[in-house]
């Protein structure tokens, strides 16, 4: 992490994260195959302060071991990439369209597949893939 880096900050991963880094690793297998394209992950593992550091939610998937954020812009656009994982097979936990920019994407021992967006902090969480405006995408 380049922050982590230039604050100092410890980023290396607990004994206890790496099963969920391992299964992270995996689903990102099935989806750069899903997609057919490399993928450009943002973030990864987050230590608890870098994840204060970045202004990730407290109770982030991040610090767990648990998400990632990535684009891949030779597939398409943030949301695109973001339902083809909603209408595939994978079994992710969580797959949220941030900002319209990237795809946050978590998997878990027990993957509930909920899709949701956001595009303002003050707005909050949308159910599903939706535009800011609340239309499905």
């Amino acid at each position: 992490s380049d922050t982590a880096l230039a604050r100092g900050l410890d980023n290396t991963p607990p004994t206890e994260a790496i099963a969920n880094l391992r299964r992270v690793a995996r689903g990102l297998d099935r989806v750069r195959r899903l997609l057919g394209h490399p993928l450009e992950i943002s973030s990864g593992y987050r230590s608890p302060a870098l994840n204060v550091a970045v202004g990730g939610a407290p109770a982030s998937q991040h610090t767990r071991g648990e998400a990632v954020d990535f684009c891949c812009p030779g597939f398409g656009s943030a949301a695109d990439v973001a339902r083809a994982i909603r209408d595939s097979d994978i079994a992710f936990d969580q797959c949220i369209l941030e900002f319209g920019r990237w795809v946050h994407l978590s998997f878990s021992d027990a993957p509930r597949r909920r899709t949701l967006s956001i595009y303002a902090g003050a707005q909050g969480y949308l159910d599903d893939l939706v535009d800011p405006q609340g239309r499905p995408l």
